[in-house]
């Protein structure tokens, strides 16, 4: 431990969790100004009244005190506010789709079946969101051709105030038709193309590719643009074929015009082809060795090849609509089309669900010694329900739309294959409300049966709330549900992937035997159209409300902000990377302080936050020199790092790295954590348990071993530290003279309240915190009786 001096201070770098938060509730002051960033990620201090940056509350080690300063990182306004951001929750299936290729299980090295395994998993995840791609344009062509210009605008049609000029005017028609698509990947385009410009100065380019460190393979890919490319392509081909008749079958027309039409289908047919197979055969997956196999195709995908490939399908579609002199009654090609794209994404679903059991199985090796709570969800087998869970919501969200609109037109008849999907919604549905009320009447019943038996959680809430028996029944029924919640949250990605295939497996059944839907699906399939006219309805408002009103929409806002944080591997047209941004600042910004041979930088992230605290301290220890990286500490509230980020994603956040940088640093990780906190748990500790009124555990040592750790320490505040967990009680004891009171029990939220916090952050600087406890302040009473007495508290 390095012994402080009189010039040494600490400078405490906050980094918030999903859905934003203010400058000035970051750094806990009444305000707070910039003092570094470029007004989209923002370096914020306290500030006087003159809007003066000012120090933050010392810090005390050995009986005297330590100047600090706070500074917090605010990176909300990437993923938050404005209508283009809102927008992005429209592309959500997208995202699932990309954030399952990050599920993936980890490669053993060395394991030439796994490896293959993985490099055809990889190929059919970004097959799959090409899919997702192409149906979104098939669906869009269903409304924009069949259902507008082919139907609502047809003469003598009496959709849109009766017959009117467009009717009698093939070519407007014709661009009715097409442009819709031709926006719609020009959104795309759009989307896909913005990308976040990094302030820094002077930081290195990551080498922590193949560390082993936590995060270090989020990293920029080489091959995005050729992948965003191929996606544009896709979508314009797919507008091309179905405008000139579809994958089986060219419009009829007369001599040179019949021929114009097939020669430009099959050009679209090509571009459709050649954009799915560079997709599968694209395959970097941490975006560090653009020189390894395929670099031939990165070669014939370069700036040149792309713009000439995208020039092309452009023109394809140009040349569609100036042939499309003739719309026909109905297009019989998004019919088609809508039904082949969903069969293959549902084919290459089910390939992908096959190929994970036995990558899974070949990976298990890695984790199978660890406790049960530290192995990955499912088995490793999580991106299979996720990948079939963005699939099913793609084609939903379509159909939602699809059939809203033809009740509003009041006119129009929607491609057979529709009414399929709509008894695919009505049965999982039914199935979901069902399976509701029996997650419902189990739990209720889990609860009770650990009511009466006194539960472990039970002793751990009465050893941290000992003597104050109010907080106890307070915390003791919070804490039970937010133990429920973290340990069953993947299951309801398994559950509603399950309901969704169990739907589509009667659909999908008739439909390709041909038969009319029964007697008994007319029910099912009536509550699938109310199901999904819902979905796309409720999806709409949510967009409008983050567009219009950012601070009520916060379950659009975590949604985007959590998916948002993985780089665009598998699907292009996604919200941009905020970690990219995030991470290299922090970097710089950690840097710039530890230039100065008296200051200690503790990094500090809430929730969603500590992820990227955590991955910026391993980027830090592997470029620092040794004298600046035992100057660096960490401290994590509210984490994820251990209940969900290792077991979704165990090939990028495994827990082996986070032992690796637990060891690196030192003891100066150290984690705040509460048992009534839903959203986050303990990170460096497991197999916890209470005996003879001591807490016990495993955990990660400040040797770097991992182990038996002595008994929890308890803290002058009343928090409980085992290894580099500090459990705080919740609701907090105090109040304490000087400080915050947040009162209630807080769960996931203001964690810097508690007096434990600045505990936390001498000991992650390396300073001897050991300071005495806290007097409690007097509390006047107005009679006898009137308050309960303190040990019944």
């Amino acid at each position: 431990m390095l012994i402080p001096g009189p010039d040494t201070r600490v400078v405490e770098l906050r980094v918030h969790g999903v859905q934003g938060t203010t400058p000035q509730s970051l750094v806990d002051a009444v305000a707070a100004v910039d003092v570094a960033g470029d007004g989209l990620g923002r370096v914020v201090r306290p500030a006087d009244r003159l809007r003066r940056p000012v120090p933050g509350p010392v810090l005390q080690s050995g009986g005297r005190p330590v100047s600090r300063v706070v500074e917090g990182y605010v990176w909300g306004g990437m993923t938050s506010g404005g209508g283009a951001k809102a927008m992005w929750a429209l592309l959500f299936p997208f995202s699932l789709a990309n954030v399952a290729h990050w599920m993936l299980p980890p490669v053993p090295s060395g394991n030439l079946p796994a490896h293959l395994l993985g490099i055809g998993l990889r190929a059919l995840l970004r097959l799959a969101a090409l899919l997702l791609t192409v149906l979104l344009i098939t669906q869009v062509a269903v409304i924009s051709l069949d259902l507008v210009a082919a139907q609502c605008l047809a003469p003598g049609s009496s959709c849109l105030w009766g017959s009117s000029w467009p009717a009698g005017t093939p070519w407007v028609r014709a661009v009715v038709g097409t442009a819709p698509i031709a926006l719609v990947v020009l959104v795309l385009h759009r989307v896909s193309s913005v990308d976040w410009r990094i302030e820094r100065r002077d930081v290195p380019a990551s080498s922590a590719v193949g560390s082993g460190l936590p995060g270090a393979h989020v990293a920029t890919d080489p091959d995005t643009p050729s992948l965003r490319v191929l996606h544009l392509v896709a979508a314009l081909g797919t507008g091309v074929v179905i405008a000139l008749g579809g994958p089986f079958h060219a419009l009829p027309a007369p001599g040179p015009h019949g021929a114009a039409i097939a020669a430009c289908r099959w050009v679209g047919i090509g571009l459709v082809a050649v954009a799915a197979l560079g997709a599968m055969l694209l395959d970097d997956p941490t975006g560090g060795s653009p020189h390894r196999g395929g670099r031939w195709l990165r070669a014939a995908l370069g700036r040149g090849p792309r713009r000439v490939l995208h020039t092309t399908a452009w023109l394809a579609l140009l040349a569609a609509t100036a042939l499309l002199v003739h719309v026909p009654a109905r297009m019989a090609g998004a019919d088609l089309g809508v039904q082949v794209v969903a069969a293959l994404e549902a084919l290459v679903c089910a390939l992908i669900g096959l190929l994970l059991a036995p990558a899974a199985l070949l990976a298990r090796r890695t984790w199978r010694s660890r406790p049960r709570e530290l192995r990955p969800w499912a088995g490793g087998w999580m991106a299979a329900p996720v990948v079939a869970v963005s699939a099913l919501l793609g084609g939903g969200f379509g159909a939602g739309v699809a059939l809203t609109l033809q009740a509003l037109l009041g006119h129009g008849v929607l491609p057979h294959g529709y009414r399929y999907i709509a008894v695919l919604w009505g049965v999982a549905g039914t199935l979901a409300f069902l399976a509701g009320a029996a997650v419902a009447a189990y739990t209720g019943m889990v609860r009770w049966s650990s009511l009466r038996r006194d539960e472990e959680w039970a002793r751990e809430a009465a050893l941290l709330h000992a003597g104050r028996s109010r907080d106890l029944k307070r915390a003791a029924r919070a804490w039970w549900w937010a133990q429920w919640q973290r340990g069953h949250s993947h299951h309801v990605v398994l559950i509603m992937a399950a309901v969704l295939v169990v739907g589509a497996v009667p659909a999908a059944f008739l439909r390709f035997q041909g038969v009319d839907l029964p007697a008994w699906s007319w029910p099912f399939s009536g509550l699938g159209v109310a199901v999904l006219a819902l979905l796309a309805l409720a999806l709409l408002r949510a967009v409008w409300l983050a567009a219009r009103r950012p601070d009520t929409a916060r379950q659009v806002g975590v949604l985007a902000d959590l998916a948002a944080f993985w780089p665009r591997e598998a699907h292009p047209v996604v919200p941009p990377c905020y970690a990219l941004k995030v991470v290299p600042e922090l970097v710089s910004r950690v840097r710039e302080h530890l230039a100065d041979p008296g200051t200690r930088v503790v990094l500090a992230g809430h929730s969603q936050g500590s992820l990227l605290a955590a991955v910026a301290a391993a980027r830090l220890l592997e470029e620092l020199p040794p004298d600046q990286a035992e100057r660096l500490g960490l401290v994590t509230a509210g984490s994820q790092l251990q209940w969900a980020y290792p077991r979704a994603f165990p090939a990028i956040v495994p827990h082996d790295s986070l032992a690796s940088l637990a060891g690196r640093l030192a003891g100066r990780w150290r984690a705040l954590c509460r048992g009534t906190d839903a959203l986050g748990g303990a990170v460096t500790t497991w197999d916890r348990q209470v005996y003879d009124g001591m807490l016990l555990g495993a955990g990660f040592r400040a040797d770097g071993t991992s182990g038996a750790l002595p008994p929890a320490e308890r803290g002058p505040t009343g928090a409980l530290v085992l290894g580099g967990d500090h459990w705080l009680p919740d609701p907090q004891r105090g109040p304490f003279p000087g400080r915050r009171w947040a009162p209630g029990v807080n769960r996931h939220a203001d964690y810097t309240s508690d007096p434990e916090w600045d505990r936390a952050v001498a000991l992650a600087a390396g300073l001897d915190a050991g300071e005495a406890p806290l007097p409690v302040l007097p509390v006047a009473r107005r009679a006898p009786g009137a308050f309960p007495a303190p040990e019944q508290r």
